[in-house]
């Protein structure tokens, strides 16, 4: 008997499948594309990679908004944000925009106010 083991339902759904590295990036891809299409002003910062993640792209938009996507290296961010034409950083010389910080605790205080 399998303590640890997961009982595994006889149906298969979508979460179930697993996706290609082709349909990943695609899907990736697609999704910068269009949060670059729908916002304005969006610059991309390159995250490294640390002992937990991989290496990241962060893209921000003028109002702080953002998206964050793994990508297979710093080269790849650079060469996609260029692809994108949108300015792009290395977040280790630069920093994170306080744009990027104002929007989070905006939306951590916006969250305190519909918990309370």
């Amino acid at each position: 008997m399998g303590l640890f083991s997961r009982r595994r339902s006889s149906t298969s759904d979508a979460s179930d499948v697993p996706t290609s590295d082709r349909a990943a990036r695609e899907a990736t891809v697609a999704h910068l594309t269009d949060f670059v299409r729908t916002r304005v002003g969006v610059e991309a910062y390159v995250e490294p990679a640390t002992n937990v993640t991989q290496t990241t792209v962060l893209l921000v938009a003028t109002d702080g908004e953002w998206t964050r996507r793994r990508v297979p290296d710093a080269p790849t961010a650079v060469k996609l944000a260029r692809a994108l034409e949108i300015p792009v950083y290395d977040v280790q010389r630069t920093g994170y925009p306080q744009r990027w910080r104002d929007y989070n605790e905006r939306q951590r205080i916006e969250r305190k106010r519909t918990i309370v």
